[in-house]
């Protein structure tokens, strides 16, 4: 008995470092499937976030999503100073396999609630979190995935986490309702099948005239380039061309779904609602 009562005291003072959390055994699941079982190649889907009134309602919507992918591991950045309980309580329930970054935007690059979303560059310190995390974490030659820059106020056919396991050095797809027109899209070659240009509301000439949703670059690029981020220096609506010059040529681009003629994700931004008054209590 007095052995008994001595192991429950010693559990007890020790319970916290014996109770695995929910997330942590999801990791540990996800580590032993990549190690001992069949495994696709893990989709690395980062999505940077900040804080508005239908935050919870986006990052509801895409993670549910993502909970029908099987081989996603979810990277969520809060453009925020401290990571918040909104953002940690959904990852909590979403049961997904989650890294939680924060990074705060500076002064100079936020946007003012009447500023046009193309005057301020969005996501540059979220993102290059993201990148720094996977360059920290990930082992060239033995960590093997895809990346994808995954807005939290898009809307995602699963297919299209389907057609990232293709993806050898960088594959493109079209994005709906984007850039004044009903998709953007790669132009393929007839003869070839490689990607001879765009079709694009903006700038169609830029080298990769592709929006963020659009592409998907294999991990071992990421590792293997590590001087390409993303930057407050380019240009105004460049993020993606100039970082995508830093990869692959035009020509080596991987055209995908169906050859370029099928959309699986579409910008599809949240009317921005007009709040009175909050009710104590809820989290919305």
């Amino acid at each position: 008995v007095d052995d008994l009562h001595s192991i429950r005291k010693v559990l007890e003072i020790h319970k916290d470092q014996l109770e695995l959390t929910q997330q942590q055994l999801l990791q540990l699941k996800h580590i032993t499937n990549k190690k001992y079982g069949p495994s696709l190649p893990t989709i690395y889907a980062v999505t940077p976030t900040y804080w508005r009134h239908v935050q919870k309602a986006e990052l509801t919507r895409i993670s549910q999503t993502l909970q029908l992918v099987p081989n996603i591991h979810w990277i969520v950045i809060e453009d925020s100073d401290a990571k918040t309980d909104l953002v940690r309580n959904l990852i909590v329930e979403s049961n997904l396999v989650v890294t939680h970054l924060n990074a705060k935007t500076p002064p100079f690059e936020q946007l003012k609630d009447k500023d046009p979303r193309w005057k301020r560059h969005r996501g540059v310190e979220q993102r290059n979190a993201a990148l720094k995390w996977l360059r920290e974490n990930l082992v060239l030659n033995k960590d093997k995935g895809v990346v994808y820059f995954m807005d939290d106020d898009n809307t995602y056919n699963i297919k299209v986490f389907q057609e990232m396991i293709k993806v050898k050095k960088v594959g493109v797809w079209p994005v709906g309702l984007v850039g004044g027109l009903n998709a953007e899209t790669p132009i393929l070659d007839g003869k070839t099948g490689k990607v001879k240009g765009y079709k694009s509301g903006w700038m169609p000439n830029r080298p990769f005239a592709i929006d963020m949703a659009g592409f998907a670059i294999n991990l071992d690029l990421i590792l293997i380039k590590t001087d390409a981020t993303f930057s407050y220096k380019m240009e105004k609506g460049y993020q993606e061309s100039e970082f995508l010059s830093y990869f692959i040529t035009k020509e080596e681009l991987e055209p995908l779904a169906d050859n370029c003629t099928k959309v699986y994700v579409w910008h599809t931004r949240t009317e921005k609602p007009v709040v009175h008054g909050v009710v104590p209590g809820l989290e919305v």
